[in-house]
């Protein structure tokens, strides 16, 4: 089936959950009015479902291919981006002065959503140019900012992240690629670079390479890396391309998920080096890409939410026409599987987990667009605080859930859902990849233990949940039984989640092994608790508009269902995930090596 953006659920979120119109009154935000936001977001969602969600199946079966050095996307891949790239679409949080939109980050979020449901594997592009635009933005100088820039937000040219070597994955500190300065003041790079995501393709005229390299005499390990600017094509001084570079796609890999998108091993320099320049100051390479990680970081997290939400679409559209077995209750015959107690349970986990997911990575935007546009240095501040706690959440959080709920698309296919033909395989296999890339959950969970929490002493977590608590009380407050009952799970969860926050801040000295042992849980604690924030606000909103006769009375129904569903079977877990946190160390760090 093909797929439909749940615009109505993308626009409560935004407009109640996000804070849409505070952004709007922000300085520079004046063009992202509700009216506006909205026209903009019904138009992405007719131009996924038309344009890009008939290549996801396509995609998948006829992957992009390699043959002797070059690279050919899955056919109707170039015509569908040069489509995207005209229409302004890369453009959308990037800045005017340079041919974007200049809208906030709250506008571009459901729209990269949108785009990931529609195919993951062509969204891949646009996302890695995000990145090198934010780096450039960031750290480039004037020239390359004006070579470069204009073309990437066009989508004219696209971009790529080079971290990754034979030897080197997680761990940047034992890269070693070569950058060897040469007279000019630019530097001939020579290297191997492995998984690099739309390292090449036939889909725009340059490739821009940012390729985190040493140079001669530079300190051992992550303090001697250096950034560089390695493009695909040399660019003339009139703007227009020269001679092809130094750097080649050798193969691409051939992997469980995401198949068309071409992940490609990139040899540097096999032919007198590839020409780069340097981008920044030598040896700030990895703080500047981390700048390209921490965007394409919250870009995985909506990944995540993407891919949740596209197999709970086609989910819930083969529960409603596969009839097998009669009702529980005694019908006259057989009924749609949907009317089964079993599979409705799926289905909420999976709708519930989407909802909390989506509400949590919205709310995050809305909070990044404070710190950049607030008037108040003190509230910049403050807002970005929130929003660097937010990103490792965001990013582990939901795309774990995403595997879950994929899971469960093909789990209620039944056997159909094991079958290729179906496409719910599909989903399952490519949410795999998405708790791994641009940081595993595990270097999600040690950035959210070490550099969010144990750093402030826990003080940005526990000022989130300051604004929790008070959520709860307003459910506390309520004669409703739905909101009440909310209530009951979220405030022990709230609890169960200070509690830990306590404990990593105060324990990381004396016990470093055992805080590190939680910290994947801690991440996922913290998903569901605020996570589980963003849905008991969300049922009380609903409950208002409820209660002051809104029309659509039955989204605001589900929506209260929803949140309770979230609450009755997430939230709970917190209190257990809170023991295992604290007190779990023991067994997970008792067996020696040998033992295993």
């Amino acid at each position: 089936m093909s797929y439909n953006a749940p615009l109505k659920d993308m626009l409560f979120v935004l407009n109640e959950l996000a804070g849409l119109k505070q952004v709007n009154a922000l300085p520079g935000c004046d063009d992202a009015t509700p009216e506006t936001v909205e026209a903009i977001l019904e138009e992405h969602a007719r131009f996924t479902r038309e344009v890009i969600a008939p290549l996801n199946w396509i995609g998948d079966q006829s992957p992009s291919t390699w043959k002797d050095g070059q690279v050919t996307t899955t056919t109707g891949f170039k015509e569908a981006f040069k489509q995207f790239a005209e229409a302004g679409w890369q453009g959308v949080q990037h800045p005017v002065e340079f041919g974007g939109q200049g809208l906030p980050k709250i506008v571009a979020t459901p729209c990269i959503e949108m785009l990931n449901s529609a195919s993951l594997s062509f969204a891949l592009c646009p996302l890695l140019s995000d990145g090198a635009i934010e780096a450039l933005l960031t750290a480039g100088s004037d020239e390359l900012k004006s070579v470069y820039l204009a073309n990437l937000i066009s989508g004219k040219w696209t971009g790529t992240m080079n971290l990754t070597e034979p030897q080197a994955g997680s761990d940047l500190a034992m890269v070693r690629t070569r950058a060897v300065p040469r007279e000019d003041g630019t530097y001939a790079v020579f290297g191997t670079k492995i998984f690099i995501t739309y390292g090449d393709h036939d889909m725009a005229e340059n490739i821009v390479h940012l390729v985190l390299a040493r140079t001669p005499n530079a300190p051992e390990g992550v303090k001697g890396i250096s950034l560089f600017l390695v493009p695909k094509f040399f660019v003339n001084p009139d703007g227009t391309l020269g001679a092809r570079n130094d750097v080649h796609c050798v193969s691409i890999e051939h992997k469980l998920g995401i198949k068309a998108s071409p992940t490609a091993v990139l040899q540097f320099g096999d032919h007198g080096g590839a020409i780069g320049t340097l981008i920044g100051e030598e040896n700030r390479g990895l703080e500047y890409m981390f700048i390209m990680m921490n965007a394409a970081r919250f870009g995985v997290g909506l990944q995540g939410i993407a891919i949740a939400e596209r197999a709970y679409q086609q989910a819930v559209s083969y529960a409603r026409d596969r009839v097998q077995s009669r009702d529980l209750a005694g019908s006259a015959g057989p009924v749609a599987i949907i009317h089964h107690p079993d599979v409705k349970r799926m289905l909420m986990t999976m709708r519930a987990q989407i909802e909390a997911a989506r509400a949590l990575a919205y709310y995050a935007a809305g909070r990044s667009d404070a710190a950049h546009h607030h008037a108040d240095a003190d509230v910049r501040k403050q807002n970005q605080t929130v929003y660097e706690y937010l990103v490792p959440i965001v990013k582990g959080w939901s795309t774990e859930l995403s595997i879950d709920v994929t899971s469960n698309g093909v789990q209620v296919h039944g056997g159909m859902g094991f079958i290729e033909e179906t496409g719910a395989a599909q989903y399952y296999r490519d949410s795999r990849i998405l708790a791994i890339y641009e940081g595993t959950t595990a270097i999600q969970a040690n950035d959210l233990v070490g550099r969010k929490t144990v750093r402030d002493g826990g003080a940005a977590a526990k000022a989130i949940l300051a604004e929790a608590r008070l959520v709860a009380a307003s459910l506390a407050d309520s004669k409703q039984a739905d909101l009440l009952a909310i209530a009951a799970q979220l405030v022990p969860a709230i609890a169960a989640l200070e509690e830990v926050v306590t404990y990593v801040a105060s324990t990381m000295k004396t016990d470093i092994k055992g805080v590190f042992a939680g910290s994947v849980l801690y991440l996922k604690l913290a998903g569901i608790v605020l996570g589980g924030w963003q849905m008991a606000r969300a049922a009380l909103i609903a409950a208002e508009k409820l209660q002051q006769g809104a029309e659509d009375t039955s989204f605001y129904q589900a929506k209260i269902a929803t949140s309770r569903f979230f609450a009755e079977h997430y939230l709970v877990q917190a209190p257990g995930l809170k023991t295992s946190i604290v007190l779990g160390s023991v067994g997970t760090l008792a067996l020696t090596e040998h033992q295993f």
